[in-house]
This record gives C-alpha cells, sequence and structure tokens, in this order.
C-alpha cells in the first residue's frame, strides 16, 4: 500500500511530499505521529519544495551574470554606501511602489553586484526579474526587429517586476537603441521597477542618450521617483588583485 502511495505521489509530481514520506517510512516516524501530525508534514513539506522550485526558475529566468547576495556586500565607509538604505532595497518595497534605483560609481567598484544582489533577494520574494546588459539588450533588439521577434522581446520585458539594465552608457544610444529604450521605460513607468548600474553620472545621461526631447522623456520617466546609490572609492577588483600579488 504504501509502495503504491509513493508511486502516486512521484506521478502526481507531489515531490515534497514524497521525500518526506518516504523517509518516515524508513525511519519509522510514521507509527509515531498522529494523522494530524503526519498530514501536515506532509502539506508542508510540498509546499516547501514548490516554493523552492518557484525561486529556483525565477533564478534561472533572471538570467544574472553574478550569483550575489545580500549578506556579502562589501561595507566600507570609503564607498558611500548606507547599509540601512541596501537593506531596505532588499525589502523590496520599492517594487511594490514601482519606484527605480540609480547605482552610479566608477568601474569595479561593486554596482553589478549590489543589483544582483538585490535581484536576488527580489526572486526569493517572489518577483519576477530579469537581468541584461544594457549594450547586449540592445543589440538583441536589433536582432529581433530583423527576425520578427521584437515585439515579444519587449513583451517580455514589460511583464517583468523588476528589470536591471546594466552598465548603462558604455557607448552613446543610436536612434534605434534610443527609441527601443523610450519605449521599454515607457511600457514599465508607474507599474514596475528598474534599476540601472552605470559609470557615468546621471547627469550626463542626457549626453549618453542624445536627443533632448528624448532624453528629458526618458529621463523624467526614469529619474523620477528614483533612490539613488553614488558610489565611491577604489575598485575592488584592484583591492582584490592586490591582496592576491601580497599573499
Amino acid at each position: 500500500m504504501n509502495a503504491n502511495t509513493l508511486e502516486k505521489m512521484r506521478k502526481m509530481k507531489f515531490f515534497g511530499m514524497f521525500r518526506t514520506f518516504k523517509t518516515s517510512l524508513e525511519g519509522g516516524q510514521n507509527q509515531t505521529c498522529t494523522p494530524d501530525e503526519m498530514i501536515a508534514s506532509l502539506i508542508e513539506a510540498e509546499w516547501d519544495d514548490r516554493q523552492n522550485r518557484a525561486i529556483e526558475r525565477q533564478l534561472k529566468n533572471a538570467r544574472f551574470r553574478y550569483k550575489a547576495a545580500v549578506e556579502q556586500i562589501y561595507y566600507h565607509t570609503d564607498r558611500n554606501m548606507d547599509r540601512n538604505m541596501v537593506m531596505r532595497f532588499a525589502e523590496c518595497t520599492f517594487i511594490d511602489k514601482h519606484e527605480n534605483i540609480l547605482i552610479t560609481g566608477s568601474t569595479g567598484i561593486g554596482k553589478s553586484y549590489i543589483a544582483s544582489a538585490i535581484g536576488h533577494q527580489a526572486c526569493s520574494s517572489g518577483y519576477k526579474v530579469l537581468y541584461h546588459n544594457t549594450q547586449k539588450l540592445f543589440g538583441r533588439l536589433k536582432m529581433a526587429k530583423a527576425d520578427g521577434s521584437y515585439i515579444r522581446e519587449v513583451a517580455k520585458i514589460e511583464r517583468q517586476d523588476l528589470l536591471i539594465l546594466d552598465d548603462f552608457g558604455i557607448q552613446p544610444f543610436d536612434g534605434a537603441s534610443r527609441a527601443a529604450l523610450m519605449e521599454i521605460i515607457e511600457d514599465r513607468h508607474g507599474k514596475s521597477s528598474t534599476i540601472i548600474t552605470s559609470q557615468v553620472p546621471v547627469n550626463k545621461w542626457y549626453e549618453v542618450i542624445g536627443e533632448k526631447t528624448v532624453a528629458d522623456a526618458i529621463l523624467d520617466r526614469i529619474v523620477h521617483e528614483s533612490h539613488r546609490l553614488e558610489l565611491e572609492g577604489e575598485s575592488l577588483r584592484k583591492k582584490s588583485n592586490l591582496i592576491k600579488i601580497t599573499e
């Protein structure tokens, strides 16, 4: 009977229940638990298993550059980082409020890691997240225009609760990229959140985007009600390399 029950659990994809019930049979726990306790244990195991699998799917779909964690963020006084602010970001209330986060600073200072850590936290909290290197994204969208998949790609971006645009402004936007950026920002404005990391200070983004009228429209939607994290200090990559050299 128990073998038949286990097989039905497996076929119905109740994997959390399957593992817990199998373990209880092997350890004889089913003989010491009341029916209510056993049912509660099986339901809890199935719930946890489905939650964990959902988070794994979200992380896979997000396509993060880094496997990052808020707990591993490096805080130091010379980085101009407010730990309380970052921890509030990790609570993801900014997503519920459809607010943006702009992270700026020199290369190697940890902008991408911080954005990815917040993104990982958002996935764990059940939000849909998508990470993109900005330059690669707009190159991909140009190809999508050519093969007819552009609308599908933009629609996917629009559906995300949180979009991370990394390395924004490394190269100036051309006409096609500028139009695509305007469409993405317009679609998401007031409905979802965006994290943007950039080596370029926000007050220089007009020059990067180009065409003052379009730049004004884009930045009005990005910068309004956004949080700013302006990192300072030396490159963490350089510090890491120096430590390795001196070890």
